[in-house]
Order: structure tokens, then sequence, then C-alpha cells
């Protein structure tokens, strides 16, 4: 007989047998990946593991049981059904609310001028044709021999070249043009500063000329970042951004970035889910962190009963995905993540705080609803169309497998995004960790 897990056997019988052996109706179940909240007819509340192998799951195989619960009055032809271990067609279900949506997530497709476009790498640029080989479609000229039986117009004798043009494919133009190489527009469009912004089809200085103008005003904008602040964005932002909850009254965590992979079950990512296959794996049981959140919900549940009400934490530090390229996605990033556990945890104090930060950070944003594959529904805070955070009020089923049974409110926020947004950056790498740019500006010059 094939082992089924505890919730498959719950939902297929629609039914329970507590360790006193006393039948019950399950008006209620909920799974996460490790527990299950099981809610009787009635009015008992249990929390059980999801075993393939434990009593609960080996009596509602065999079908044992001593006597139906009085109160939940299950009626007669259900027991006896439940006994004589009836076919499936015939068997009472119950519905099981999974708490986790593994869709694949719609990368933001930033809104980019066509003119600043790049082109595919093996697109060429080829704008004339040679006089030597024929344009496809038409017939290269040569000499044919006199025929004979003809006569031949005499030979006016040239002292010098022939005057008349020879015919060519090349398509007139009213203004001269100049073209680029795909290469050469990508190095063009790496040295344009934050806010420029370059037609390459109207463009008449030739691509040294170009290239030099720009590289000599990126050397000008360095130098005036070294004498007036010589700060990181980046490592201001964080800076700005701790001060900012530090006054609000939550305590910076510090979590490792090397954790167990058994923590990424846990949020709903194992082996078999295909978010699995965004994470660097280290060695056979451990893993770069692609979140902060199982750093935050190990904090809360050491920290209840030992902080005064509400608990809140926030932790900013960086995290890894192996993420598709992209003006808005990074492999290495850096998070902020904060969360506030126990009293008022309402989505009204969630969207006061996410508006206080941005309003201190000067971003314009709105906020929308959405799902998310880990926590089901959250609130999205969007800047144009560019995801910023994505916010949640809980609690969720999946806090049962971190020891957390409070309400909860929290978000996450990008900070190379939020660098992006705030100074109008063309590309999400001109805001990261790079040996290219400097606060957005290349340094390869």
């Amino acid at each position: 007989m094939e082992r089924k897990p505890l919730d498959t056997l719950i939902s297929k019988n629609g039914l329970w047998v507590s360790r006193n052996g006393r039948l019950h109706g399950v008006k209620k179940c909920e799974t996460s990946q490790k527990y299950i909240r099981i809610e009787m007819d009635c009015g008992e509340v249990i929390t059980v593991k999801n075993s393939k192998t434990s009593r609960a799951a080996r009596t509602l195989r065999n079908h044992k049981f001593k006597k139906p619960c009085k109160h939940c009055r299950l009626p007669e032809d259900r027991i006896n059904q439940f006994a004589k271990k009836v076919s499936v067609k015939d068997e009472a279900k119950v519905k099981v609310v999974r708490s986790f949506r593994l869709e694949p997530e719609k990368p933001i497709q930033p809104n980019i001028p066509q003119e600043l476009e790049v082109p595919r790498a093996e697109a060429k640029v080829d704008n004339h044709f040679s006089h030597d080989e024929p344009r496809a479609g038409t017939t290269k000229h040569t000499n044919h021999p006199i025929r004979q039986g003809t006569n031949p117009a005499p030979k006016k004798k040239s002292s010098g070249p022939s005057k008349t043009p020879k015919k060519t494919f090349q398509p007139k133009s009213k203004s001269k043009k100049t073209t680029f190489t795909p290469l050469q527009k990508n190095r063009i469009l790496s040295l344009l500063g934050p806010g420029e912004m370059i037609s390459f089809s109207k463009e008449k200085r030739s691509f040294s000329e170009l290239e030099s103008i720009l590289s000599t005003e990126r050397k000008k904008d360095i130098r005036k970042m070294y004498e007036e602040s010589r700060e990181n964005l980046l490592g201001k932002l964080e800076r700005t951004i701790t001060e900012f909850f530090v006054d609000m009254g939550f305590m910076e965590v510090k979590s490792p970035i090397l954790i167990p992979f058994e923590y990424m079950e846990r949020m709903g990512v194992g082996e078999d889910k295909k978010l699995a296959e965004q994470i660097f794996r280290v060695g056979d049981n451990m893993c770069l962190r692609p979140m902060l959140a199982p750093g935050l919900y190990n904090h809360l549940r050491k920290f209840d009963n030992v902080l005064p009400d509400p608990v809140k934490i926030f932790e900013i530090g960086p995290c890894y995905r192996k993420e598709s390229d992209g003006n808005s996605h990074l492999e290495e990033f850096t998070m902020l993540n904060f969360c506030q556990m126990g009293s008022r945890c309402t989505r009204d104090n969630l969207e006061y705080i996410i508006g206080e930060l941005l309003d201190f950070l000067d971003i314009e944003y709105e906020i929308v609803s959405d799902s998310c594959m880990v926590y089901g529904d959250t609130i999205d805070v969007m800047h144009k169309k560019m995801e910023l955070s994505s916010a949640v009020v809980g609690p969720i089923p999946m806090d049962m497998d971190w020891g957390v049974d409070k309400p909860w409110i929290g978000a996450g926020f990008g900070l190379e995004r939020l660098l992006k947004a705030k100074y109008d950056l063309k590309n999400i790498k001109r805001a990261a960790r790079s040996e290219s740019y400097y606060n957005g500006v290349s340094i390869n010059l």
C-alpha cells in the first residue's frame, strides 16, 4: 500500500482519529511545509506534523478507531463507510488550503525609449552595398561580346578617366548619417551619465569623437564626487535607512549569509520547486541566502516575550539569486527587510511605515495588491513599472514552521532598485556593487 502524507489522508476521508481513538469530523485543515493545523467539527484545534509514518497516518490509512466523538455529531452512514474502507468515489473530502503558490514571477519590463534600446550583438549595421557584389534579386552587369552582323558604335578616344558615374545600388540619402556598430552603441550607452539620452539615428558625430567627449565628462563627474562627498551611494543609502528605522524604534539585526537549505524548505522552496533552481548551493546542505526572511523569523521567535510589545526588527544585507539578465535584476543584491510582531499589525500601519520611508528618501510610489510565490497575497510598492517592495500582513500558515504564532507585518526592499528610482539610472548594474560603475557613472575610461 502506498504511504500517503497525512494531509492527503485527511483530505480523502474528511476525518481525524485522536490518540484516545475518538473519530472526529474535520471542519478545516491548513498545511505548511512541515505541520498541519486541524479544526474539528466539535471546535477542537490541534497542530501536528505532516508525516507519512505517524500514528495518525497509520490509523487513517487502516481505518481504525474506538468510537466517534459525540460533539462532532457524525452521521451514522459516514462512520460506517469509514469503517468499511469504502471506495474513493464514495469518500468524504475536505478542502486543504495550501499556503504557497509557486507560479513563476513575471519580471518587470522597464519602459526604455526606442533610441536607447541596445541591439542584439548579432545584428549588423550595413547601409551600403558593395560595387562589386550585386544585391540579392538583381543581376550583375557584364560586357557581352558584339553579336555577329551588328555595327558597333565607334569608340571615342579619351585622354582621361571616364566622367560617367558607375551605377550602384546605394540608396540616396538627404543628409549624411553616422553609423555605429552594436559594440560601439553599447560603449556609448555605458558612458552616458544619469539622465543623459542619445539618438543614434540623428547623431552626426563619429564614434571616436563622441567617445572622447563623453569620457572627458565622466572624468569631471568622478573628480566632482571626490571633491564633494567621497561617499558611495549604496553605502550611504544603507546608513540613511538604518538611521530612519532606529529612530522609528526598530532594532537592527545581522543574520548569517550562509544558511542551511532546510530553511528554504520551510519557506516553501524545496528541492522539487522551480524556485530552487535560482539558489546558489554550497555543498549538500548549505546555500547563500536568497532572502532575509529566515533570519528575521528566527529573531522574532527568540525576541518574543523578551522585548516589549510590539517586537520591531529590521535587517539590511546582501542576498544572492540566479536571476535572469535585465535592467531590474541582479544575481548579487542588497535587501532591506523590516518586521513588526504583536500589536498594531494592520495593513494601515504597514502602509504608513512604507510611506514614511519613501517620503524620507524622496521617491515617488504607488501601492497595488498582488500575489507572491512564497507568501500568497501581498502588497506591492511600485515606482512607475518597477517593483520596489513586496509587503505582507501576517499571520500565514508558514509561521507554524518557525514557531511564530502572533500577528505580524513586514516588507522587503531592494536597495539597488531604490537607487535606480531615486537617481533615474538606466540600468540596475549602475547602482550595484561594481568594478565598472561608481555612483552610476562609468569608470572604464
